[in-house]
């Protein structure tokens, strides 16, 4: 057997940014209620470009686009996945369940699940909500959503930055082991 390599961009079939911008996208939506720092705004943008999420939603103080310090992690994620600001989470929760989304706060909760009792998106769509690196979801949004999540951990922090827990929820909401 030959020695593996790494695919060429080409042999990767990228889509460009418009094409996925407006391609199909999973029923999952990021929502970031007030992440303060922009690098994690960026790679959070990045993640939800490969995981095809269908928007990321940003609350409250949550920065926007565009900015250096987003785009330096989000490697142009700003312009390939559709995103919007919206001042208050807890409002655009009750906004999406009015639209039959099932909203999700990943945080550690009294009652929250571990990932792995998450169903994969799909009927009904999926919010995820994902909060500020210091003070988490806000209680007010962890009353509004209809379940909290948990990821399993075992070292000594109990806490993992917000861009490594979206993407380690979001593998798992689009099939995670199924996708392999």
């Amino acid at each position: 057997m030959p020695p593996d390599r790494k695919l060429t961009l080409e042999e990767l079939g990228r889509p460009d940014a418009q094409t996925h911008l407006h391609g199909p996208k999973r029923p999952i939506v990021v929502m970031l209620d007030d992440v303060r720092s922009r690098h994690n705004v960026g790679s959070i943008f990045r993640t939800a470009d490969a995981f095809g999420v269908s928007e990321v939603v940003l609350c409250g103080f949550t920065p926007q686009p565009p900015h250096r310090e987003i785009e330096k992690s989000a490697l142009g994620a700003t312009r390939s996945v559709p995103w919007r600001h919206e001042p208050d989470a807890a409002v655009a929760i009750r906004m999406y369940k009015a639209k039959g989304y099932r909203t999700v706060a990943v945080e550690q909760t009294v009652q929250a699940i571990p990932l792995g009792e998450l169903p994969p998106a799909g009927d009904p769509p999926l919010v995820l909500v994902f909060g500020n690196e210091l003070t988490g979801v806000s209680d007010a949004v962890v009353s509004a959503c209809d379940a909290a999540v948990v990821i399993p951990q075992f070292g000594h922090k109990h806490s993992l930055n917000v861009s490594v827990c979206a993407g380690v929820v979001l593998w798992w909401a689009i099939g995670g082991p199924q996708t392999r």
